[in-house]
């Protein structure tokens, strides 16, 4: 049996009325925009349906009609909210019936296109009398499974006589009346989409109950609940085999990997769907849906203790949230992190990653290309006496760059300068500590690797000029210290980079990123390459964890994403039951 293949969401349960905004407008309800947003890029058809539902108007004569032009089908509105036009003049037995659209009808028809478009969704106008199933299957392709139709109480009446099979109704519940009163020859509509009274929280929260009783309804309480319902939907009729992974990061890095697919909620080639976690919910209960979590704990950070000497995560301060997700994944044993939390402490240190490059000394073949760290050295102070000397001992000359030992996770961890005079470290503007790096003249060319479990890839960029390039393009500033932030204003060559123009030793880098991930104990990780000019030196400048990989075309980037994954979790499954035979 198939899982969800559709959700159609009623108007009513993402649209607030006019009545409910100071304005008078229409706007989304709120959960509203979290919702459309994950079921846009989920892979499963999203749309939402609207009940035009017309008033009728009966005479006996049509000239006993005021004030309209029925030729030309239009009425003169008494009001701003009375009827605009008139969709249907029909004579039955010398009895005039009109089908008319009060102005609200066009604002929510206009405001429901625009949010097609916004978020990619299918928009369906129905009558009363329409066949949802039929007028769905029009328009979305039959690949088995079930729709599942979000409907809120006040509209179930449209829907509960429609030939529905193979559809779940899920239902919002709520109170909504409304009110239509005549008044001599006009319509007036005295209350219009008007809330007397909030959402009432009379809902079915066992979603156990009703897969186990074979009901076609369920309720919930808010609309964020519903990519819960999907997973657990999809879990239930595909089996034990269907992994979810629930997954947690800032918005913005969560869309740049949902637009390119990577979060589906419908299963994958390989049998993972993924499930938002929602820190408006009870995080307890969304984790026993899940079987892994995959985090970006660095977009939670709010200090790291740089000078502790804490190998745990109990030197990084995490925001409230990730504190939460962090206590109730310890009480979820069968729950796979990707990954632990204490596995990443290395790539927040960048004095921590260098130290451990070192260790790519044992990779090294004698005859082959070199694999290193670059050279570097820590300052806790720029003007402590010595500096010079202490920078020859460890191989380091001008320029260098400098680099905040805190890698990532606040708001001044890129912020770095390229130093081309020694006496430039006073007052340099760098916070501390700092470490000072090896400025490796490379041709402008920066390769990214991406590690995606067991399979490599990378690109080449742009990168910053050699040395002597540098100190031409900034003589005219008096070779002032050149600040940037590397994330945003990095110094780079204006020619287009050619990675022809260097023979990287993808056979030793390949190596390189073996031993990373067994040292580092990384799933998805990304770690910058550059050959030096002159020696053929392949360095390691950067390491990172769970990178975008954006750069690698997302047809071959993303079932590698979905694969590390899996793997990970069927190994993490088969560790755990040996450890408990």
């Amino acid at each position: 049996m198939d899982g969800v293949r559709g959700i159609l969401l009623d108007s009513s349960v993402l649209l607030r009325s006019a009545a409910d905004d100071v304005n008078g407008d229409i706007g989304l309800r709120p959960g509203a925009d979290y919702l459309l947003r994950r079921l846009r890029y989920s892979n499963i058809p999203t749309g939402s349906n609207e009940i035009q539902a017309p008033i009728f108007l009966r005479y006996p004569n049509i000239k006993y009609l005021p004030r309209m032009n029925v030729k030309g089908m239009q009425f003169r509105a008494h009001r701003e909210y009375l009827m605009k036009r008139v969709f249907q003049v029909r004579r039955d037995s010398y009895i005039f019936t009109l089908s008319v659209w009060t102005t609200s009808n066009f604002v929510k028809e206009s405001f429901l296109q625009e949010m097609s478009r916004t978020y990619s969704c299918s928009i369906f106008c129905l009558s009363p009398e329409a066949n949802i199933s039929i007028e769905v299957a029009r328009i979305w392709e039959d690949k088995g499974g079930s729709f599942i139709h979000v409907v809120s109480s006040c509209r179930d009446n449209f829907y509960h006589k429609a030939d529905c099979s193979g559809w779940l109704k899920d239902l919002l519940k709520e109170n909504h009346p409304m009110e239509v009163m005549f008044g001599e020859s006009w319509l007036h509509q005295a209350v219009e989409d008007l809330f007397y009274a909030k959402m009432t929280c009379t809902f079915i929260t066992d979603a156990e109950y009703v897969f186990a009783t074979g009901m076609s309804r369920i309720f919930i309480h808010k609309l964020e609940e519903l990519p819960l319902l999907i997973c657990h939907w999809n879990k239930k009729v595909m089996g034990k085999e269907l992994l979810t992974v629930g997954y947690a990061m800032k918005p913005s890095r969560e869309e740049d990997f949902a637009k390119r697919g990577a979060f589906p909620l419908r299963p994958t080639q390989n049998g993972l769907i993924f499930l938002p976690l929602n820190y408006e919910l009870p995080i307890s209960s969304q984790l026993q849906l899940v079987d892994a979590v995959l985090h970006k704990a660095t977009d939670e950070i709010l200090a790291v203790d740089m000078v502790s000497p804490s190998e745990s995560s109990d030197r990084v301060t995490f925001t409230r949230n990730l504190q939460e997700l962090q206590r109730y994944v310890k009480c979820q044993l069968d729950c796979c992190v990707i990954d632990p939390f204490n596995n990443i402490l290395p790539v927040l240190d960048r004095l921590k990653i260098q130290q451990i490059l070192i260790g790519l000394a044992k990779l090294n073949i004698p005859g082959g290309s070199k694999i290193r760290a670059p050279h570097f050295l820590k300052v806790d102070s720029f003007d402590k006496p010595g500096l010079e000397q202490r920078l020859a001992e460890v191989k380091l000359s001008l320029p260098s760059i400098v680099k905040p030992q805190i890698a990532c996770g606040v708001s001044d961890a890129h912020s770095m300068a390229i130093v081309f005079k020694m006496d430039h470290y006073k007052d340099l503007n760098v916070p501390l500590p700092a470490v000072v790096q090896e400025y490796v003249d490379h041709s402008s060319l920066l390769y990214k690797f991406y590690a995606l479990g067991g399979k490599i890839f990378y690109a080449v960029k742009k990168s910053i000029p050699n040395a002597d390039t540098l100190l031409t393009l900034f003589a005219d500033e008096g070779l002032k210290p050149l600040h940037f932030d590397s994330l945003k204003s990095l110094p780079v060559a204006k020619t287009q980079p050619n990675g022809d123009e260097h023979q990287i030793d993808l056979e030793l880098v390949n190596r390189a990123a073996d031993w990373l991930r067994r040292t580092l104990d990384l799933t998805i990780f990304g770690f910058d390459v550059v050959v030096q000019e002159g020696t053929g030196d392949h360095v390691i400048v950067d390491v990172n964890y769970l990178p975008s990989f954006k750069e690698v075309p997302d047809d071959v980037a993303i079932p590698a994403f979905w694969d590390a994954l899996k793997e990970k979790i069927v190994s993490g499954k088969s560790k755990q039951t040996r450890d408990i035979s």
